[in-house]
């Protein structure tokens, strides 16, 4: 019988700016975990990350809708960069949550690297009651230590800690990092990002030393 509950992926993060590696990892999700959709959640005010590059929430949105446009699947939130305090993953979830039908199953979708610090985050028991997560690893990243560390979180699941599926995507060795930088030096970003996206940088001058 199929699964009559909606599934929903939360993919987190800056986006600063959103790239091809963030639109695969999606999509990836979005087939191997059968979700209904996934939402894209750029960050507002991030407790644990410094955003590069001086570039506003709502422009980080804005590139995120282009990136997105095309995929009837995806689509964009605004919940976190409207909060005005930090942005932290359960309260997100917990809005989340009342947004929906009881029933409706929640994914975050985040990166192998900040699954290793889960247990740091803000109330990571709490976290359990309200999804599974989904640790895309990237190419060339071992997975031997994130494995381990899973394991461990498994045996402590009647601890109620978050549930956690690995998740191997396609080579796509692409970071927000590295395309300021591109940009900066006046390097070719063709192929890495959408061109949408691409074509707002260049318009906003984006990710540039200043004059």
């Amino acid at each position: 019988m199929a699964n009559s509950r909606t599934r929903i992926g939360i993919m987190g993060g800056t986006f600063n700016p959103i790239h091809h590696g963030h639109l695969v990892t999606a999509e990836e999700a979005r087939i191997q975990f059968a979700l209904d959709r996934v939402v894209f959640m750029p960050t507002g005010n991030p407790p644990h990350k410094q955003i590069g590059g001086e570039v506003a929430a709502e422009h980080r949105y804005v590139m995120t809708v282009l990136a997105t446009a095309a995929n009837p699947f995806f689509e964009v939130s605004r919940l976190e960069i409207e909060r005005s305090d930090l942005s932290y993953t359960v309260d997100t979830l917990r809005a989340m949550k009342e947004s929906y039908p009881d029933q409706t199953e929640f994914y975050f979708i985040t990166g192998a690297d900040a699954i290793l610090e889960i247990l740091e985050w803000k109330d990571p028991k709490g976290l359990s009651s309200l999804c599974k997560f989904i640790a895309a690893t990237r190419p060339g990243y071992s997975t031997m230590k994130l494995e381990r560390s899973l394991a461990l979180l498994r045996e402590a699941e009647e601890a109620g800690y978050p549930d956690v599926e690995l998740m191997h995507i396609p080579a796509l060795a692409i970071s927000s990092t590295d395309l300021r930088l591109r940009v900066r030096e006046g390097w070719s970003t063709r192929y890495l990002v959408p061109e949408t996206v691409a074509g707002y940088i260049r318009k906003e001058g984006f990710y540039r030393d200043p004059d």
